[in-house]
């Protein structure tokens, strides 16, 4: 068995880039999956061309929490008050520095 496991489906590496930084911010390794596929953009069919995250099986369900108010999607997008990156209402750290957003201004 495969000590990395499949831990979210992106729809393309941009959207893979965004969220294996979130990981790693956190200290979880993530491994990409599918990405080389994207230059035969155009050849293949859009759902093939999907980036696949992969995670050690010990960091599971530590992925699972960082990436569950993502997946419901979230409030406004927000700029962090540490290093001033724009970052996705749906991230609760800073992609860019890993500060936590504030909840009372976003």
């Amino acid at each position: 068995m495969s000590e990395w496991i499949p831990v979210y489906q992106a729809a393309n590496s941009l959207e893979a880039h965004t969220l294996k930084g979130s990981l790693e911010v956190s200290g979880i390794r993530v491994q990409l999956q599918g990405e080389a596929l994207s230059g035969a953009l155009g050849e293949l069919p859009a759902n093939a061309v999907e980036v696949t995250l992969l995670v050690r099986a010990r960091d599971l369900e530590q992925a699972q929490l960082i990436l569950e108010p993502y997946r419901r999607g979230a409030g406004p997008a927000w700029y962090c008050q540490r290093c001033g990156e724009h970052n996705a209402g749906s991230f609760e750290t800073c992609w860019q520095c890993g500060h936590e957003a504030d909840t009372t201004e976003q």
